[in-house]
Parts: C-alpha cells; structure tokens; sequence
C-alpha cells in the first residue's frame, strides 16, 4: 500500500478548486492559507494579478490580541480584520478560495468571522 502526500493530494484539491473560482473586480477572490501555526489570506483581483488586501496572524494589529488563543481563535481574528479592510476599500462581495483545505475547524472559523464581519460569499 503507497503512503498518500498529503501536501501533494492539498495541490491537487486546490488546482481543481482554482479550475472553477477565478476573481473579477466586481467579485474578488478570497484565498486563504493554512501553516502550522498561522492563517494567512488574501483578497486577489485575477483579471488584474493584484492583491487588493491582506491579513495575517503574523501582523501587529493581531499579534497582541493572538498571543496565547486557539488556532481557531486566531483565525476569527484574521477573518474579522480582513473583512474590515476589505469593507474599508469597498469590496462587499468576494469568492472563497478555501486553498484545498476541507471547509472545517480554523478554515470554517475564519469564513464565519469574515461573514459577521460583512463580507459575502
């Protein structure tokens, strides 16, 4: 019996996913990504090859507030900063780009955050 990659078999996932959910001006696209220990997301124009914003466990404005919270808990962080900035420079509607990741635990957590904070996808 082969050992499954499982980085390779998320590659996979998310070239399928990426085959589908492609972001326009009107309606950009929302990828995320998963570490170990951090979430990192983006909000991309693919019609244009920009990121329009971004948000991250990594930056300061969180950093303080994450020290010491669940995985989960830093991802509701993340979710509800990126909808804010996101909100602030007009993008209302956006497509979620889960990254191949199962819509589950700190992905599901951070889609909600990004919801209740006023983004919709």
């Amino acid at each position: 019996m082969t050992k499954v990659d499982t980085r390779l078999a998320r590659k996979r996932r998310h070239l399928r996913v990426r085959a589908r959910v492609t972001g326009i001006a009107l309606r950009p696209r929302l990828c995320l990504f998963r570490s170990l220990n951090h979430i990192y997301a983006q909000v991309i124009d693919d019609a244009k090859g920009h990121t329009l914003t971004s948000a991250s466990t990594l930056e300061p404005e969180i950093a303080g507030e994450a020290n010491g919270k669940a995985k989960t808990a830093r991802a509701e962080l993340v979710g509800s900063l990126l909808a804010k900035r996101a909100i602030d420079k007009g993008i209302s509607q956006v497509v979620f780009d889960r990254g191949g990741y199962k819509y589950h635990g700190r992905v599901k957590a951070f889609a909600e955050a990004a919801r209740q904070a006023g983004l919709e996808f």
